[in-house]
Order: structure tokens, then C-alpha cells, then sequence
């Protein structure tokens, strides 16, 4: 065999090794591509569906096991993070509403004795105002009270069948003598037919009342109330509360139901300014399965809508 037979087959023989390793290269990055694509992919699923799941993706290759092995690691302590966070928040909630028990005991003896003084001494203006104080007090310490064992979980809802016709007729009528006091034009369109919804009426009432106070007492300048009752679509029963007053801005809606967010002219309280009735409601309209939302065009219109799944016709 010649030299120039040797050079050929050489050269055909490392034209097919390179092409074996380009091949394999290729074979290799193919499967690194659908390797880390099935972990990009579990990893949005895991944290979009907030899974305590692993990541579970096969490989021979080491660099591959090294990238699963410390993703899982984080997962791990993201869930770690997560309960520690939950069980310091729930006993902050459960520690809230322990105090907020403490306190009212001897609030309750003290609005006692200012009663008893101020039925002896009727005309005397500076013991009225400490008891209003007090009285204003022992409202923010119920209302904490309250939001504390819904945070908490330790509200039992007495859930059954309600007629919320009834119901908002029954809350509207609550603010009649103040909205006739204070020039209010009311517009009312409640359903003869009974719509009726699955909850604790004690709770869907105080929701009711709060968003209906919230409305009257910073709605007042447009002199103007609607309570609007109908269904919607998704088998849902929808109670609009509407005012004409000053709205609330683009930048505050975001907050608006947070608990004792306020500003200046701000709408978050409730009658009595506590900062806390919009949570107070949002929070029972969630825990009986619906939710309160709002719309406001500052200066124009403002409503509250609260939703709440209608008895056997709600879509699932």
C-alpha cells in the first residue's frame, strides 16, 4: 500500500471520528437542552402552584445532578421559610387576640363606673366626652378582637341558607334616620324574589353595615347612597354600595383594605374611623367564599361590591 492509500484512509478514518464526536456533541447538548427545559419547566410549575414537590429529573450527567441537587436545596428552605413563617404568624394572631381579650375586661368596668358617675352628674360635659372616648376605644379593641380571630381562624361561621334581599333591606334600614338627617338621596333595587346565599348572617350583615357606613360617612358630600342587589353569571349574588363623595384615588385603591391603612380623607374606616372595617369585611366576604372589591372615580362615583355564592348556582 501506497502512501497515498495510507493518507486517504487515515484521513476518511478521522473524517469519521470527527463526525462520531460532533454527533455525540450534538446527541450531548440536545439533551442538556430537554434536560434543563424539564427543570425550568417543574420549577415554574412548583412555585406557581406553590408545591412543596422536588425536582425529579433523571440525568447521568454530573454538572445536571449538581444544578437539581441545589435547586432542590432551595426549594427545601423556601418551604422551610414558609412554615416558620406561618406557625410565627399564627401565634401572632392568637397572641393579638388573647390581648385584645385582656384588655376589654377592664374596659367594661371602666365604662361601668363612667356611667354610674354620669347618670349622678347628667349635665357634666367632660365625663361625656371621657366615656365617648372610652366607648370609642372599646369599638377599636372589639374590631381587633374580631379581625384577630378571623386571622386566626378561630371564627366559627354559622353557615346556612340566607336571604340576602332581606337582609340588605334590614342593614340599609339601620342608617335611615342619619341618611334622612343629612339630606341623603337613596336608591334602592332589592329583588321581590329571594336570593339566597349560603353564610352566617351575623357576618354577611356586619359586612353589610360596614361598607354601608363607610359609604355614608365618606360619601357624604355627594349627599348620595345606592344599595344595588342582582346575580351575576358565574352564579354569584352581587350587592353594589355606591356613593357620589370624593372617591378614592388610583395610587390608594391597592391598599385600600388593609388593616389600619390610612391617609389623609381616607376611606379604609369604617363609621367609627378605626381603620379596620374594610378589612373586617373583605376578610368574612373571603372566608364564606365570596369577596368585596372596589371602583372609584374620584369626585364622580365610588362602589363597593361584595359577592357571595348563591345557593346551588355557583359554577365550578
Amino acid at each position: 500500500m501506497n502512501d497515498q492509500m495510507i493518507i486517504l484512509f487515515l484521513s476518511i478514518f478521522i473524517l469519521i471520528l470527527l463526525s462520531i464526536i460532533v454527533y455525540q456533541r450534538l446527541i450531548l447538548k440536545k439533551t442538556l437542552e430537554e434536560k434543563l427545559i424539564q427543570i425550568s419547566d417543574k420549577l415554574s410549575s412548583i412555585l406557581s402552584e406553590d408545591s412543596a414537590e422536588l425536582i425529579k429529573v433523571f440525568t447521568d450527567q454530573k454538572a445536571l445532578q449538581e444544578l437539581i441537587s441545589s435547586v432542590n436545596q432551595l426549594l427545601v428552605d423556601r418551604l422551610k421559610r414558609k412554615t416558620d413563617f406561618k406557625e410565627t404568624e399564627s401565634a401572632s394572631k392568637r397572641m393579638l387576640s388573647n390581648i385584645s381579650h385582656d384588655i376589654k375586661t377592664p374596659l367594661t368596668v371602666i365604662l361601668g363606673y363612667l356611667e354610674m358617675l354620669r347618670i349622678k352628674n347628667p349635665e357634666d360635659e367632660i365625663l361625656k366626652k371621657i366615656e365617648a372616648k372610652a366607648r370609642q376605644v372599646m369599638d377599636l379593641i372589639n374590631e381587633f378582637f374580631s379581625l384577630a380571630k378571623l386571622e386566626a381562624g378561630d371564627m366559627k361561621l354559622d353557615m346556612k341558607q340566607i336571604r340576602l334581599n332581606e337582609l340588605c333591606r334590614r342593614a340599609i334600614l339601620d342608617f335611615y334616620d342619619i341618611l334622612r338627617q343629612q339630606s341623603f338621596e337613596v336608591e334602592i333595587n332589592i329583588p321581590e324574589n329571594s336570593i339566597l346565599v349560603e353564610g352566617d348572617e351575623r357576618a354577611i350583615f356586619r359586612i353589610l353595615y360596614n361598607l354601608i357606613s363607610n359609604a355614608v360617612r365618606y360619601g357624604a358630600a355627594g349627599q348620595y347612597l345606592g344599595i344595588f342587589l342582582r346575580k351575576d353569571m358565574d352564579g354569584m349574588a352581587v350587592v353594589d354600595i355606591t356613593d357620589r363623595g370624593k372617591g378614592i384615588e388610583k395610587e390608594a385603591i391597592s391598599h385600600i383594605f388593609e388593616r389600619l391603612y390610612t391617609m389623609e380623607d381616607s376611606r379604609s374606616r369604617s363609621i367609627q374611623g378605626n381603620g379596620l372595617g374594610l378589612t373586617i369585611a373583605k376578610s368574612l366576604a373571603q372566608a364564606l367564599g365570596g369577596n368585596v372589591s372596589v371602583v372609584s372615580e374620584p369626585q364622580i362615583q365610588t362602589t363597593f361590591t361584595l359577592t357571595l355564592p348563591i345557593v346551588g348556582e355557583r359554577n365550578s
